[in-house]
């Protein structure tokens, strides 16, 4: 069993994500903490900390993407483990935040899910939680706890600026509510703004759709939190091509791709899709050549770094 020293960093990471948390912690120049997570023959899952973390600052980081109940199961039991070994702070670090479209009640009788994932996590025994790009960024209140929401934004616009220079170009938003993060995309591209104006008659299903702003004889540049079914995105991008766009590209930060997404953008005009590894792509994506992933691991190193050493990290959030 190591020894660690009083107020070490220490990085822990469950199965969600493991090429990210290996990223990290090469990033930050240490190993990853040692920790058995396995599950029974019955689904149950079992962690054992296998190294002392007494006193030591430490960070979990997991995703609660696909498969996202047994993700948080192992977050949750994790965080416990970690908070019985007396760790002095944990920081929760959860680059993707599953169930953070269900943040309201939307029925009468239908949970805030989002909500009640975030009490879980505080019980569990998490100090503060590190994640990136929140679906909303009002789920922050949900918690007793400080939380930093880091932004995509910063990786994804190097690349994406680099990919289009020279090109007159648009940043459009899939929808009404992602406006803000359209805008601040566009305010930094010095580019035009565009909205689609969709009606969804229900989930995952797309109706109508108008452009709302000058796309013609321009790059159009689809900005999301997330491309889910990417039923959104490619009906989008047929939109956009219709409405007179020369290339439309997207990027999100979270891909995660469920279902016919992959199929989908395949066939679809999309010319590229910038995303980053908060989510671990499936093997099926991986070998679409029109995906293109930039990490976040300096950028999660660099706040877990600032956050141990009690520094602001308000620069990080200058997306």
């Amino acid at each position: 069993m190591n020894e660690r020293a009083k107020d070490e960093m220490i990085l822990f990471a469950g199965n969600s994500n493991p090429a990210l948390a290996r990223a990290v912690a090469t990033e930050l120049g240490i190993p990853l903490g040692d920790a058995l997570v396995r599950t029974f023959s019955d689904g149950e899952i079992q962690v054992e900390i296998t190294e002392n973390v007494r006193g030591g600052d430490v960070f979990l980081l997991q995703s609660t993407c696909t498969p996202g109940n047994n993700n948080i199961m192992e977050l949750l039991l994790m965080l416990d483990a970690l908070k019985r070994a007396s760790a002095k702070r944990i920081t929760a670090v959860v680059p993707y935040y599953g169930y953070a479209r269900q943040d309201r009640k939307v029925a009468p009788r239908v949970p805030i899910s989002a909500k009640l994932v975030a009490d879980l996590i505080t019980t569990a025994g998490a100090s503060r939680i590190l994640t990136v790009d929140l679906h909303a960024g009002q789920i922050q209140g949900f918690f007793n706890i400080p939380v930093d929401n880091l932004f995509g934004t910063t990786v994804l616009l190097p690349y994406v600026r680099e990919r289009v220079a020279g090109e007159k170009v648009a940043i459009v938003s899939p929808d009404a509510g992602g406006v803000e993060r359209a805008r601040a995309f566009a305010r930094r591209m010095d580019a035009t703004l565009a909205i689609i104006d969709k009606r969804r008659p229900r989930a995952n299903e797309i109706a109508e759709m108008r452009i709302i702003g000058d796309v013609e004889d321009r790059w159009a540049i689809l900005v999301d939190d997330m491309i889910d079914t990417a039923g959104t995105i490619v009906a989008g991008t047929d939109a956009l091509i219709s409405a007179g766009a020369k290339r439309v590209l997207a990027c999100c930060t979270h891909a995660v791709l469920s279902g016919p997404a992959v199929e989908r953008i395949a066939k679809s005009a999309i010319e590229e899709l910038v995303v980053t590894d908060t989510v671990p792509l499936r093997d099926e994506a991986k070998d679409l050549k029109k995906i293109h992933v930039r990490s976040v691991a300096k950028l999660l190193a660099e706040a877990i770094r600032r956050t141990h050493n009690e520094e602001s990290i308000s620069s990080l959030f200058d997306s």
